[in-house]
């Protein structure tokens, strides 16, 4: 049976090649698409041929890229390849695209992944010209069953002029059901609160709205979202997980948590994923999140009974388990709940259910400041997502991460910090396979020393050690105490030298 089941829309039916063609240059496009999900397939691809072939003609043929977060080759790579991508936001993992940002070709804005649907909404990143958005399927009423994300789709339908459409066969029709979607969020002075008060709460609709005068295209595909393996849990990983599940059980011991904790948020990779590995095979019960992105330690909880609801915005799944979502979607759909990111990733919800955040790091300074995006100081690594969203907001914030990268030779402890995502305010425990730092009531010579004994790798512990001791003795101030002349030192010798060895 035909996933387009509206008459009307049916025959705005034509090619991907098509559909590329009603976009034109300078053109701003929302794309549906979270961390590898719900991005649409073919449209993107056309669309780069289209580009490829006017730059051979001498003509310039580019375009400003608006998402959810991360894409897939197929769309962000594929337009990067061919200098197609005139501006980017706001989260971003494709190697080609990454490129063009370092090299200054293509201009990127890192935007917290909360901010960007008010932004569109208030006209400040310009006009949305076109969204091009995957569904699972057009409905009778015309309205839309959203595919394996939502993301900013809403807020990129509503404020775009043209609005092209693809249609996957490949997502499960059992998906139905699983999205909340909720379009109540409106620009000051007319906002109201976001009426959730747990994790499971439903507040919108199933369906996405959809302005059928906009729908100028649909195209149908069937082809599987960006699926990328977790690399198989290592030493490291299971270290790391152990110390904050100790953390966690300590809290509740304490009477900070409950038995069940709060909602837990999870950020993306491996790293995330061997803690909920962990939480697995941990004695907690009962569990909720309310997270941005639903990974395979995630399924594996819910399929254990220990996870009771899962709420986010998208999936982030290995191929095995992307398979295992389709295959039991009508058991998942009674468990998860995807809602749009400016939802999943609110502020006011985060702080309002008590999450207990878990996001990895590029570095961290020796008094819990925190680097996100940037690796030695300027060239960009994929973007700040929805950490901040969750940091800032949280009731517990924690941050993970191993010791030392580059087999060594790059300490993620530093003296300071090449790049400030987040600050020492928001910042309360740092973890590594070495151990955990509790940094909350800690000032800041109390954090730094906390930090070398528990989280830096020996390699590196007793130079940081002796860069705080030389840093409060000569100092003029020692309440958080720096020699600004060697602050940067460690970078500076890992490019002069390729290692932050001495």
């Amino acid at each position: 049976m035909s996933r387009i089941q509206s008459e009307a829309f049916r025959k705005k039916v034509v090619s991907a090649e098509q559909a590329a063609a009603m976009i034109k240059d300078g053109d701003n496009i929302g794309f549906s698409g979270f961390t590898g999900s719900g991005y649409p397939k073919v449209v993107p691809g056309a669309l780069a041929e289209q580009i490829k072939a006017a730059k051979a003609a001498g003509q310039e043929f580019r375009v400003g890229v608006y998402t959810g977060a991360s894409t897939a080759t197929e769309l962000d790579g594929a337009l990067a390849e061919v200098g197609g991508v005139s501006y980017r936001t706001p989260y971003q993992s494709d190697p080609a695209l990454r490129n063009a940002i370092n090299k200054g070709t293509t201009d990127y804005v890192d935007e917290h992944l909360s901010h960007l649907a008010p932004k569109v909404r208030q006209g400040f990143l310009g006009t949305m010209d076109v969204a091009v958005v995957e569904v699972s399927a057009i409905n009778a009423d015309g309205t839309l069953t959203p595919a394996s994300s939502i993301g900013n789709n809403c807020a990129f339908m509503g404020s775009a002029k043209k609005i092209i459409l693809e249609v996957n066969e490949w997502m499960s029709h059992d998906l139905e059901g699983m999205h909340d979607v909720y379009t109540g969020t409106q620009l000051p002075p007319n906002n109201v609160p976001i009426p959730i008060t747990a994790s499971g709460d439903r507040i919108g609709q199933i369906h996405m709205p959809v302005d059928p005068d906009k729908v100028v295209a649909v195209v149908e595909t069937e082809a599987p979202d960006r699926n990328t393996p977790f690399k198989p849990l290592d030493d490291d990983s299971k270290a790391i997980a152990d110390h904050l599940i100790d953390f966690l059980k300590n809290e509740v011991k304490q009477g900070r948590l409950p038995a069940s904790l709060l909602p837990l948020q999870s950020g993306v990779g491996n790293i995330a994923n061997a803690v909920l590995a962990g939480l697995l095979h941990s004695d907690f019960e009962n569990m909720t999140s309310y997270t941005e992105v639903i990974q395979d330690g995630m399924l594996d909880l819910l399929d254990s009974g220990k996870l009771t609801v899962a709420s986010a915005t998208a999936f982030s799944l290995s191929p095995d388990a992307a398979v295992r979502m389709n295959e039991k979607a009508k058991f998942y759909r009674e468990r998860i709940v995807l809602r749009p990111q400016e939802i999943s990733n609110s502020p006011e919800v985060i702080r309002r259910l008590g999450v207990i955040s878990c996001n990895s790091l590029i570095e961290a300074d020796i008094y819990g400041n925190v680097n996100s995006t940037h690796i030695m100081g300027s060239r960009m690594q994929n973007g700040i997502g929805g950490s901040g969203d969750f940091t800032r907001n949280a009731y517990i914030s924690t941050f993970v991460t191993p010791s030392v990268a580059k087999g060594g030779d790059i300490s993620c402890i530093v003296p300071m910090v090449s790049h400030h995502d987040h600050t020492e305010h928001d910042v309360q425990v740092v973890i590594t396979e070495q151990g955990l730092a509790d940094l909350r009531r800690l000032a800041p010579v109390k954090r730094a020393r906390a930090i070398i004994a528990n989280c830096a790798h020996p390699d590196y512990r007793d130079e940081l050690q002796d860069y705080l001791d030389r840093a409060m003795s000569t100092a003029k101030a020692v309440h958080t105490p720096h020699i600004m002349s060697e602050a940067s030192s460690w970078h500076v010798r890992f490019l002069e030298t390729g290692s932050m060895k001495a």
